[in-house]
Parts: structure tokens; sequence; C-alpha cells
């Protein structure tokens, strides 16, 4: 799970890593994972739960449409967890699933 190495758990690859026509979408959006990651970060570090929630509902949405589902589901789950606790909430209580999302978005690759 995320409190393992990344590394050591390896990349996770699209669905559609074989697919010529997919390819260049699922470069582009596996390039703009960085820049998701950080804004998680930022969203969490911040206490921005809006903000963390809205960048979970993108993820779960865009994600398995780029061959990733398992991304989408993390997002979900997080998602779904945010959606049921009070707005006041305290993010660290959700630092389990976005660990587990930015550990799945750290590990994508387009091929």
């Amino acid at each position: 799970m995320a409190n393992q190495n990344a590394s050591s758990r390896g990349p996770i690859f699209s669905e559609y890593a074989n697919d010529a026509d997919m390819a260049e979408l699922v470069e582009s959006f596996v390039a703009e994972l960085p820049k998701r990651i950080e804004a998680i970060t930022s969203a969490v570090s911040q206490s921005r739960g809006t903000d963390l929630k809205r960048l979970a509902h993108q993820l779960r949405g865009a994600a398995p449409g780029y061959g990733f589902p398992s991304i989408g589901s993390a997002a979900a789950v997080l998602e779904d967890l945010m959606r049921q606790a009070p707005a006041t909430a305290d993010l660290s209580a959700f630092k389990t699933q976005v660990d587990d999302l930015i550990d799945l978005c750290t590990r994508a690759s387009q091929r």
C-alpha cells in the first residue's frame, strides 16, 4: 500500500498502453499527474477540503478514460469518504486514502 516505497511496487500501466490511437492522450495524462499530485498535496497541507474533493472527483472521472481504473477507484474512495464527512472534517482523517491515491498517481506510466 502507500506505506511501501512506490518503486518497490512497480509502475502501473494504462490499459491502452498498446493502443496507438490512445498513446498521445495517455502520455499527456501521465505527464499531468505530477501537477495533480502537487495540487492534492497543497490542498491537504492548506486544509482546503473543497479543493481536495474536486481534485478527487476529477481523477475519479478522468483516470479510467485513460486506462487507469485503479487511480479512478482510489479517487472515488477518497471523494465518497469526503462527501460523507462533515464539511469541517480534519483532512488528516483522509490520510490513508490520499496516500493511496498519490502512490498510484506516482506509479502511473504510459509504457
